[in-house]
This record gives structure tokens, sequence and C-alpha cells, in this order.
């Protein structure tokens, strides 16, 4: 009876969970929330009582009626769900209907109450939840709608701005215009500034919001992506690393941050960026610091390891394909004793078996992108292996002996992560496959070693794993591409064609069809890069051997095999190893890139003759020939361009020096006016003397000296004056010849007639300028002729007149009287004396100044000979490289006929030709700009 009242109860009120929908929403909440109390209380009974009394067939039936009902009972609770949610889809419909309705809402979010900004955010939050894309229409077109959201992020009320964080997560969610929007509102400094203040990588929950924001800006948007970097913001993601002791503790929270953290930094560095977006954010990472602290965190101890497999993955993506940075990788090492590099550390793990799945890919993932694009590091890796270069005492462990020791383990996803990985150290490097083959493996005591070739191909006949053979099938393949060397070797072992044969022409199941297709691609590699060396293993030879063997339809449709797998396409999608479990693990990236560029090629080898392949052979050493004499002439011009760019730089170096000299003639120009303004006030004082001079010695005569000898004396002194103030005005019309000058010579030419008159012009002019100079220093010579003249007469006098005045006294005056006249006479005397000296020292002022202008005059003369030297060496050497160049374009014109017509007898031939017209169209434009340039530089000259 008790459990038939509860069976009741619960029926009762389950089959009116619709009728509870039309009651107020709370209590219909509270209804629900008692149905679940009740339900979970009966099954918990019936759970207790089954187990008890299983054997009574009436608790079976009992127990199976309960499950039946539960059913039942979630189908119903379910359908509320579904229609709760149908219902909040219609209702948003019915209200962004108008386009008012959210208009309103958007202004009454200007409004500061509480208690009406804050529901207004949550209704918004509601509208974009539902019906995202259509909400998010009508915000972007209403004026100032997106202003007036980010004005949430500045409210100083913390459930506003956390609720206005989430309200623009849903904002900016898959729309590219209100992200770029959001984002020059500001929204990356607000954001920052958030984080910082909750404590960065510690904060709590606020901080994760924000991070997601950022993400929702920054992913699959270049133009934030670049305004994140232009605007430094970068430099300040790095404190977000700094983890402090490894004590500290890690909570939930900050792992969670963290990891969100790590991937903002693989969206700004993500391979699917362009290319020189990424390139610029790897190199601000490196350069504030952000990359070393990323380094610190791999190799630290205590880090979880979901935070240190992103790291290892963020670390992989900040490193790919940028040198630097490669390099710093390199360098780094593991706080061990005695220290290891990092790269070693990590392959470590990549071979150890015990650890995680997830890390091994993520190591592998830092191998290649280390790899990717670095000879150098390829170079290191396989430099390992060699033998002078392996220790033997064998206390360090190098990543070559990792690789080896992972690639013939027992475990078969070492045997594929270090096939992998090996693969990347030859991609796209010719060198180190060759060296590769010199690698001796020392299989069993007392055996000779046999090379890292021959192992790979003895434990590929061995019948390993499927997982291993792969693996060791994609290394050959990548290590013989492109290498005829390489495939020599490999066909040299007469075990080998067979084997690839037999495993090819077998009809196996779904499983091994994949390694018969991988065989057929390797045999398509020896035939397509053979160079017919070994005369059993010719082109023609194993053409006909699979013909006999295989057949050439079974043998394209086994070649098939491998793009027509389904792990394929998702392992072509992203360079990532990303896997749900280690038997997904089967294609690499790179592998892929590979088998798309050799599958086409393959097919046509296969079916070509003997006699097109010959064909084929003289046309590619034709072009070959071709092509050498083309980047023989490639060079050549560049070598001409390089001569071109140091004219060009001489002649700014020559007018830079040309600027300096008119800034001194100018500095030079402004002394001479000071010296001038000085002179002329020295004037108007001498005439002021000289008149109170006169007015005195018109009422006395001084001791035996007339009034005449002193007026001739002051005309002597005036001819001077007005000597001085010619020559002065005569090197001021020669300052501005020079001005002329320089500034005809700065002037750019129109045409070779114009600087020819000019250059005549030039030498007239300086011709009428050494005259005037030679007549210039002969009247200056005068002058200081008659200057030294006038003092020797002017010396005697004062001798006369001091010998005067000592003999004979003047009659009816007093000795008192004597003496007095003859202070005045003295003093007089003195004064002229001054005088005198003063005008010797401004004649000896104006001399120096005449010297000085003569030597920059010549200074400037000479100047004007070198810069014509240059400018006619520059024509002719202009003139000479033209000629060249036309030369050139003549025979680039005459190859690149000839190249068309064998292109063209290719294709006739059914070789696939790669087109080169864009590139010959951008070296022509390249071509077109130079001459373009040069003929702006022959007119400046």
């Amino acid at each position: 009876m008790f459990l038939f009242f509860f069976f009741f109860f619960f029926f009762f009120f389950g089959y009116s969970v619709n009728a509870i929908s039309f009651f107020h929403d709370r209590f219909k909440n509270f209804v629900i929330e008692y149905l679940h109390l009740l339900y979970w209380m009966i099954e918990e009974m019936l759970c207790v009582l089954s187990n008890r009394y299983l054997r009574n067939t009436a608790w079976k039936w009992v127990y199976k009626l309960w499950t039946i009902l539960s059913m039942f009972y979630k189908q119903i609770e379910e359908n509320s769900t579904r229609q709760s949610e149908d219902f909040g889809s219609q209702f948003t419909e019915i209200f962004i209907k108008q386009q008012e309705n959210v208009t309103l809402l958007l202004s009454l979010l200007e409004e500061f109450d509480f208690h009406v900004r804050w529901p207004g955010v949550k209704l918004l939050t509601s509208l974009l939840k539902q019906l995202g894309p259509q909400v998010q229409q009508i915000i972007l077109v209403s004026p100032m709608g997106v202003s007036r959201l980010m004005d949430l992020l500045a409210d100083s009320r913390e459930v506003i701005r956390n609720d206005g964080v989430l309200l623009l997560q849903a904002l900016t969610r898959s729309n590219g215009a209100i992200q770029k929007i959001v984002a020059f509102e500001n929204a990356f400094e607000r954001l920052l500034d958030i984080i910082t203040e909750e404590g960065n990588s510690d904060g709590g929950i606020v901080v994760e919001d924000c991070l997601i924001l950022l993400q929702n800006l920054l992913k699959n948007n270049n133009s934030n992506q670049n305004f994140f970097k232009e605007g430094s913001y970068i430099q300040r993601m790095k404190p977000w690393f700094d983890v402090g002791d490894e004590n500290s503790g890690w909570s939930a929270q900050k792992v969670t941050n963290l990891h969100v953290m790590l991937q903002l930094v693989r969206v700004l560095v993500s391979p699917t960026n362009p290319p020189g977006a990424t390139s610029s954010c790897q190199k601000a990472m490196f350069q504030c610091g952000l990359l070393q602290q990323l380094c610190t965190i791999l190799m630290a101890t205590g880090v979880p390891a979901d935070i240190l497999t992103e790291t290892i993955n963020t670390v992989s993506e900040v490193i790919r394909g940028y040198q630097v940075n490669q390099d710093y990788f390199a360098s780094v090492n593991a706080p061990s004793n005695p220290p290891r590099p990092a790269i070693v550390v990590l392959l470590m793990s990549m071979v150890n078996e015990r650890q995680p799945f997830v890390l091994r890919c993520a190591v592998l993932y830092c191998f290649q992108c280390f790899l990717y694009k670095n000879q150098k590091g390829q170079g290191e890796i396989v430099s390992t292996l060699l033998p002078s270069t392996i220790d033997a005492t064998g206390n360090s462990v190098s990543a070559g002996q990792l690789l080896c020791g992972g690639l013939f383990s027992t475990d078969s996803l070492s045997n594929w992560c270090a096939a992998v990985a090996l693969a990347h150290a030859l991609q796209e490097n010719a060198t180190q496959k060759e060296q590769l083959l010199r690698v001796q493996l020392a299989t069993s005591i007392g055996n000779p070693p046999v090379s890292l070739l021959q192992q790979c191909t003895n434990i590929l006949s061995q019948g390993s794993k499927i997982q291993t053979r792969v693996g060791l099938l994609m290394l050959l393949c990548t290590w013989l591409s492109n290498c005829p060397i390489a495939v020599t070797h490999f066909l040299h072992n007469s075990a080998n064609v067979p084997f690839l044969t037999g495993q090819i022409a077998e009809n196996l199941g779904e499983e091994e069809q994949l390694v018969q297709g991988l065989c057929a691609l390797l045999l398509g590699i020896s035939i397509y890069f053979n160079d017919n060396s070994l005369e059993s293993y010719m082109k023609e030879k194993l053409k006909q051997l699979i013909e006999k063997r295989i057949g050439k339809e079974n043998f394209i449709e086994k070649l098939g095999f491998i793009s027509k797998h389904e792990l394929y396409s998702r392992a072509s999608q992203k360079p990532q190893p990303n896997f749900p479990s280690p038997e997904y693990m089967i294609f690499d990236h790179e592998f892929t890139k590979l088998v798309k560029e050799l599958e086409g090629v393959i097919t046509k080898a296969i079916y070509k003759s003997s006699e097109e392949d010959k064909k084929e052979e003289e046309v590619k050493k034709t072009l070959e020939q071709h092509d050498s004499i083309v980047t023989h002439y490639k060079n050549m011009i560049r070598e001409q361009d390089l001569q071109l760019e140091e004219l060009k730089q001489q002649i700014s170096t020559l007018k830079c020096q040309n600027e300096q000299l008119q800034t001194a003639v100018t500095q030079q120009v402004s002394q001479i006016q000071q010296h001038k303004d000085q002179y002329n006030l020295l004037k108007v004082q001498l005439g002021k003397d000289n008149q109170h001079q006169g007015s005195y010695s018109d009422k006395t005569q001084v001791n035996g000296i007339q009034s005449e000898e002193v007026g001739r004396l002051r005309e002597e002194l005036e001819e001077l004056k007005s000597n001085q103030e010619l020559l002065q005005s005569q090197l001021a019309e020669k300052n501005s010849l020079i001005e002329n000058l320089k500034s005809s010579q700065t002037s750019p030419g129109t045409n070779e007639q114009s600087s020819a008159t000019a250059s005549a012009r030039d030498s007239e002019q300086i011709a009428e300028l050494k005259q005037e100079l030679a007549t210039l220093k002969s009247q200056l010579n005068s002058q200081s002729m008659e200057i030294t003249k006038l003092q020797t007469e002017k010396q005697e006098l004062l001798q006369k007149t001091e010998t005067f005045a000592k003999s004979v006294p003047v009659p009816g005056e007093s000795e008192a009287g004597m003496a007095t006249k003859t202070t005045d006479v003295e003093g007089r005397l003195s004064a002229l004396l001054q005088e005198t000296k003063e005008l010797k020292n401004e004649i000896k002022a104006l001399s120096e100044e005449r010297t000085a202008i003569k030597e920059q005059l010549d200074a400037s003369n000479s100047t004007i000979a070198i810069l014509q030297n240059e400018k006619n060496k520059l024509e002719m050497d202009v003139t000479d490289s033209k000629k060249e160049q036309d030369d050139l374009l003549v025979l680039l014109a005459d190859q690149d006929q000839k190249i068309f017509s064998l292109k063209n007898k290719l294709k006739e031939l059914g070789h696939p030709v790669e087109e080169e017209d864009e590139l010959e169209s951008g070296d022509q434009d390249d071509e077109e700009d130079e001459d373009e340039d040069d003929g702006k530089d022959q007119g400046h000259i």
C-alpha cells in the first residue's frame, strides 16, 4: 500500500506537468524540484528492495515497471525542456520583430540606475542566446549600439561589468563586423586592465570570461590580430605566465585560466593565419620575453599534465617557421644535472610508452615545428646520428639515438612517432638525405653493421604491426623522393623490389590495403627518381616488372588507396597531429602533401614508353641548360642592380655634402653681415669724433701742424673707407654668384643639352670669378700699400709735433698756460693714436675676412669641379648599364622563346610543365620599375 501511494502520487504529478506550465513560474519550478526529489527517493528505495528481494517474482515485475515509468518520466521532462526552449525562441522572435524594441532596450542601458541597467543587460543577453544572428544585425545597424554596450565595461559595479563581459561574448560570436567595432572601441585595453586587476592567472571566473571574449575578437580575424600586435598588447601577455613558486598550488580555476591564455597565444600564431602576420607576432613574442616565459613553464616541475601539454603545443606554434625562435629553442636546457637540451628531454617523453598519448602527440608536434623550414636544425639532428659525432663514452643521449631507439622499439606508437620525426628532419633537404645514408647500426655482437636504410627495409619485411609499417613506409618515401642517390642505395638491395611487388600483387584485406598503397608509392618513387645508374633496375625494366607481375591498372588502383583512406583527409587539414586514440595515428600532414604532389606524376611515369622517357630526359637537360643560362643572366642583372644602388648612395652622399656646404656658406654670409654692421657702427662713431676734433682745431692750430695737412689726412681716410665699402659690395656680389652656382648645381637637369649648356655657363662664370678675384687682389694690395704709406707719414708728423712742442715756446703766455696747452695737445695726440690703433685693428680684421672669403671661394670652385666630374662619370655609368640591360633583355627574350617552344613540345608529349608566367611577369615588372628609377636618377643628376 505504501508503494502504491507513492506510485499514484508520482503519476498524478508527472502527467500534470503541462498543466503546471500555465501557473506562475515560481510555483512551476517548485513543483518540478519536488518531483525530482520524489523520483530520486523512489529510485533509491526500489534499488534497495530489488537487491534484497530480487528472487521474488513480484519484486521483479515492480522493478521492471518502475524502469519503464522512469523512462517515460524522463521523456516527459525532455519534452518540457524542449518546449520551454521553443517558447523562448518564439518570444524572442516576437520581441525583435519590431527593431524599435531592441533600440529602446539599448537606450535604457545608458541609465545608471542599477535596477534598470542590470535587468536590461540580462534581457539582451537572453535575446542573443536565443536568436543571436538576428539580434546582432539589429544592434549593428543601431546608431551607437555597440558603443553603448562597451560602456558596460567601465561600470564601477562589478555585477554589471561582469554581465557586460558575458553580453559581449554573445554579441561578438561569429560576427566579424561587430568584432572589429568592439576592438576599435578600445576593448583590448579595457579587458587587459580587468585581467590585471583580477590577478591574471590567479584570478577568478571573470578572468576566464575576459579571455574568452578576447578569443572571440581575435580568432580568424586578421584585422583585429594586426591591431592587437601594433597596439603592443602582446607585451602585456607576459605577466600571465608568471606562475610563481611551484609549491604555490594549482587551483582548478587557475588551470582553466592558463589553458585559455595559452589558447589565446596560439590564436595569434596559428598556422592558418597569413604568414606575414604570424611571423610578426612570433617576433614580438620573442622580443618581449613571452617565448622565454613559456619555455620556463615547459621545463618546470609540478606543472599539471594538461597545462604542460598545451604549453608544448603553444611553444610549437610560436617557433614554427621562424628561425630566431627556433634557434633560441635549440639553446634551451632542462634544469637537470648535467643539463640536457630541451629537445632531448621532450623526445625522451615521446618514445616512452608510459607517457600519456596526448603528451606524446604534443611533443611530436613540437619537434615537427622545430624542424619546419629549419635546415640548420635538420642538420643538427642528422649529425647526432653520424659516426663522427656520436659520444663514445655513452654518458649523454642525443636526439638521433632517441629517434633510432624509438624507431626499432617494440611499441608501435613509438615506431610511428620516431619515423615521422625522422622524416621531418629530411623534409625538402637533399643534403641531409644523402648524409643519412652514412648512418650505420650495430644489430648484434659479432655481426657487421648495417645501414639505417637497410635496417628499415628489414623490419618492414618482417611483418610487424600496421602502424609500424606505415611509419617506416612514410619515412622511406620521404627519404627517397627527390634524391636519386638514396633511390640507388635502396635498389642496390636485391630483396627490396621483390618484396614491394609481392606486397602490391597480393589480394589482402581492407586493413592491408593502405600498406599496399604505400608500397606502390615507394616503388613509383623508385621509378620516377631513378637515374638509371643500376643496369638491372633501370626505369624501363622496373616498368616491365610492374606490367608482368602486377599490371599497370592494378598498380594505379593500389596507389589510389592512400588518398581514398578515411584518415587521409583528416590529416591533410591541419599540421598538428590531433588524434582521439593511438589507432587513428596513421598519416602525417606533410606526408599528405607529398602524396598529393607525387601521385599524378607517378601515374604518368608508369604509362610512358622508353622513347618518351628519353625525349623527356633530353628536354629536361635542355631546360636545365637554359635555366642555368637564365640564372646566370639574372645574377648579372642583380649585380648591376647592386652597382646602381651603390651609385645612388654615392649621389645621395654628394647631395648631403652639397647641403652641408650650402649651410656653411649661409653661416659665413651671416657672419659677414654681422661684421658689416659692426663696421658701420664704428664708422658712425669715428665720424662723430672727427667732427668734434675738427671744431676744436678750427679755433687753434696744433703746434706747427697746419689745418691743410689734417684735412688731407681726413680726405685720405674717407677714400680708404669708400674703397673698403666698394670691396665689401664686390664681395657681396661674389657671394651671390657662388650661391647661384650652387643652386644651379643642385637643380635637376631636364636633358643632356641643358646639362651641357649649364656646364658651359658654369665654366664661363668660374673664369669671370677668377678674373675678378685677380683684380680684387691687386686693388687690395694697392690699398694696403697706401695705408702703409699714410701710416708712415702720420708717424713722421707726430714726431715733428713732439719736437716742435719741446723746442719752440709761444710768446705772450705764461708757463702755466703753456703747461695746460701742452696737456691738451698730448690728450688729443693720445686720442689720435688710439683712433689710429683702432683703424689698424679694423683694417686687420677686414684683411682676415678677405682671406677667409677667398678661401671659401676657392673651396666652392673645387667643389663645383668635383661635382661636375662625378656627374659626368655617373652619366657614363648609367648609359653603359642601360646598354647592358638592353642586351640582356634581348638575350632573355630569345631564351624565353626557346623555352616556350620546348614547353610546347613537352605538352605535346604529355609531360606536365609547371607554368612560370607569373614569376616571369613579376620579374619583368621589377625590371620596368628599375628602369623607371634609373630614368628618375638620371633626371636628378
